[in-house]
C-alpha cells in the first residue's frame, strides 16, 4: 500500500488498520491462532454475521494475513499480528472488563505477559523511550 493513499497523517498504523483494523477480521485472527481453522468454527466463535465474516476473511487471504487450503491457516504476517491480539487482551483485561475473561499463560503455569522489546538491542520500550521520525525521501537521478 502507497502510504500517499492513505487518508489523514499517513503512517504504519493507519496502514495496518487498512488492512484489519475491524472487529471480525481481528477475532476472526484470534480464532484461527486458538486453533479454529474452519469457516462454521470461525463464525461460531466470533458471532460475526457470516456474510461480514466471509468478506473478512477473503480479504485477509488476500493481504497475505491468512492462506486458505484445508481450512484457513495463519501467515508469517499473521503469526505477528497475534502480538498485536496478546497486546489488546492485555489492555482488555485491565481497562475494558470489570473480570478478566481470557488469560494468556506461558508453559501452562504462569501468566504471559506481552511487552514491547526492541528487535535491534534486545531491550524492553518503554512508551517514554521511544520517538516518532519520518524517513527522508530518496533522491533520484
Amino acid at each position: 500500500m502507497d502510504a500517499a493513499t492513505l487518508p489523514g497523517r499517513a503512517c504504519s498504523a493507519a496502514a495496518a488498520l487498512e488492512f484489519v483494523g475491524d472487529r471480525w477480521s481481528l477475532l476472526a485472527v484470534r480464532e484461527i491462532s486458538y486453533g479454529n481453522h474452519h469457516f462454521n468454527e470461525i463464525a461460531r466463535h466470533t458471532g460475526a454475521p457470516r456474510d461480514r465474516l466471509a468478506a473478512r476473511l477473503k480479504r485477509l487471504v488476500e493481504v497475505g494475513v491468512l492462506t486458505r487450503g484445508d481450512g484457513y491457516h495463519l501467515t508469517e504476517a499473521g503469526m505477528e499480528l497475534r502480538e498485536v491480539l496478546w497486546a489488546l487482551v492485555k489492555w482488555g483485561n485491565k481497562w475494558a472488563l470489570t473480570e478478566p475473561v481470557t488469560r494468556l499463560e506461558h508453559h501452562h503455569d504462569h501468566d504471559f505477559v506481552a511487552v514491547p522489546v526492541c528487535e535491534q538491542c534486545g531491550e524492553r520500550a518503554l512508551a517514554s523511550e521511544v520517538s516518532v521520525s519520518r524517513p527522508r525521501p530518496s533522491h533520484t537521478g
